[in-house]
């Protein structure tokens, strides 16, 4: 391949290789170049894509679940002075955890805003509704509960959480929900739910219209439900034994005569 430039003074957008040589699905990286190329304003939700791509709303709301999780897109709901709710969308040209922290003295001149849009809340129906979630684990440490402990129960929460895209694909979670969630799933783990039965009760029976921010679900899940409940152990297997008379097996807990012997007796 031999590229062929020439010097654009209009009509051009900057794209990092950190997006443009994304490896995975072609769709993301066009919509990531997309909303990066349209001015501030432009309204970013799933119909507003559709009309411009040919892409069905699942690749699309998975594409804006992948960019959420790389840090190239920020969703933030914010309710407005008349109490609508709307999600504010913010584009980064740059991941976010690329972006090295601000230096130390006096902040900077205010630059251009990122890149945002506002688009409606979805509505109830959609299974995706924007809950709040508690910002830190319900119930008090236990007395002298080392902190080794407290960061070996967060690990585990999210171990818990990152693979529900296995489960299903639109369990898609970024860093950031991941990190507001996990306070909820290591409350249930301190109360003893295993972690296997928690991905199975955060993943079961989800909405057929859940295509854009699973999180809210999850969440409202997590403080409304109650824990799953332990599984039971495995009941022991009763041990062969030979009968005493005929020497045939059966299954008993010590040695005996079995049942054709005694009825052969009787």
């Amino acid at each position: 391949m031999v590229h062929v430039r020439r010097r654009l003074t209009a009509n051009f957008t900057i794209l990092s290789n950190r997006l443009a040589q994304r490896p995975g699905s072609a769709v993301t990286v066009g919509v990531g170049a997309y909303l990066l190329s349209v001015p501030d304003g432009v309204p970013v939700s799933i119909d507003a894509l559709r009309a411009h791509f040919t892409e069905s709303r699942e690749r699309l709301a998975r594409a804006l679940n992948e960019l959420e999780a790389e840090g190239f897109l920020e969703r933030v709901v914010v309710r407005e002075e008349n109490g609508r709710i709307r999600t504010r969308t913010y584009v980064h040209d740059v991941p976010r955890a690329d972006t090295p922290p601000a230096p130390d003295g006096p902040a900077p001149a205010p630059g251009p805003a990122p890149a945002e849009a506002c688009e409606e809340a979805p509505d109830a129906a959609s299974g995706a509704a924007h809950e709040a979630v508690p910002d830190a684990a319900p119930g008090a440490h236990a007395p002298g509960e080392e902190a080794l402990g407290e960061e070996a129960v967060g690990k585990a929460a999210e171990a818990v959480l990152a693979p529900l895209r296995v489960r299903d694909p639109r369990l898609l979670l970024s860093r950031r929900d991941i990190a507001r969630l996990s306070p909820g799933v290591a409350a249930w783990l301190r109360l003893g739910a295993e972690p296997r039965r928690i991905a199975e009760a955060l993943a079961a029976d989800l909405p057929s219209a859940l295509t854009h921010r699973p999180a809210g679900l999850l969440a409202y899940r997590l403080r409304a439900w109650d824990p799953p409940a332990a599984a039971p152990p495995p009941r022991a297997a009763v041990p062969w034994q030979a009968c005493d008379s005929c020497e045939r097996p059966f299954r008993g807990h010590a040695p005996a005569t079995c049942r054709e012997c005694l009825a052969e007796a009787a």
